[in-house]
């Protein structure tokens, strides 16, 4: 009985940190007026964050050990460091390395790709990352969605007001 007793506990721990281990991903999708070339004109450089996302304030790219970072500063005074690891030709990734969000081991892809509506593209935002120690993970989800959802509607406004210019 004993063995029994020390191999459910056992099992009962695995299942906890494996489920304590799991990462959450938030997503934001949607549409804007343009061409994949035209929007990523908007939101493609590293630093065009300060442009799109009403919380950011300011942006400073920088290099640092051959690896490209960027330090949003947000209207807050708050200052959020970013470490780009990927980009594609209408999207790139990074992962938080500093910040004041209620989040730990985020990586995050912002991508412009086309939509079957005719002069429209979709807008793709997702991440993945854990709730911060002592932060409820409902928490970290609804600080990330609405950053997402602040920084798509920003990325819309200035996408729609570039194509009524055309």
């Amino acid at each position: 009985m004993r063995i029994v007793k020390t191999g459910l506990a056992a099992l009962a721990a695995t299942v906890a940190l494996t489920a304590a281990a799991h990462a959450v991903e938030v997503k934001k999708r949607a549409e804007a007026p343009g061409t994949p070339e035209s929007v990523w004109a908007i939101v493609g450089d590293f630093c065009a964050i300060k442009d799109w996302h009403p919380a950011v304030a300011d942006c400073e790219q920088f290099e640092e050990g051959g690896e490209t970072f960027r330090t949003l500063t947000l209207g807050d005074g708050g200052k959020i460091k970013e470490k780009l690891t990927k980009t594609g030709d209408t999207s790139y990734s990074y992962e938080i390395i500093e910040s004041p969000l209620p989040v730990k081991n985020y990586s995050a892809t912002l991508e412009i790709d086309e939509d079957d509506e005719e002069n429209a593209v979709e807008i793709e935002w997702e991440a993945e990352f854990d709730a911060a120690d002592g932060v409820e993970e409902a928490k970290a989800v609804e600080v990330i969605t609405g950053i997402f959802k602040d920084g798509v509607k920003g990325i819309r406004k200035k996408a729609k007001a570039a194509d009524e210019a055309q």
